[in-house]
């Protein structure tokens, strides 16, 4: 079962800035509008929209660490 966090949009949200906030990286917008499919895919988002924000299990980026700290 998967868990989510619900997030309520503000105006000129979109949802690069979600996956930032919540992801850590702007790219990863992809499980947010698969969990929200009746939400437009969009430049903005209204204010007041309810999305489910899927928990993922986010990995720590490694490339900027030396090798014996990965």
């Amino acid at each position: 079962m998967a868990e989510y966090l619900t997030h309520i949009t503000r105006e000129g949200e979109r949802w690069d800035q979600l996956a930032a906030r919540y992801y850590g990286s702007a790219h990863r917008y992809g499980p947010i509008t698969r969990a929200n499919p009746l939400v437009p895919l969009s430049l903005s988002l209204p204010a007041g929209l309810s999305l489910q924000i899927p928990l993922l299990d986010i990995e720590p980026v490694t490339e900027d660490l030396p090798p014996w700290m990965r």
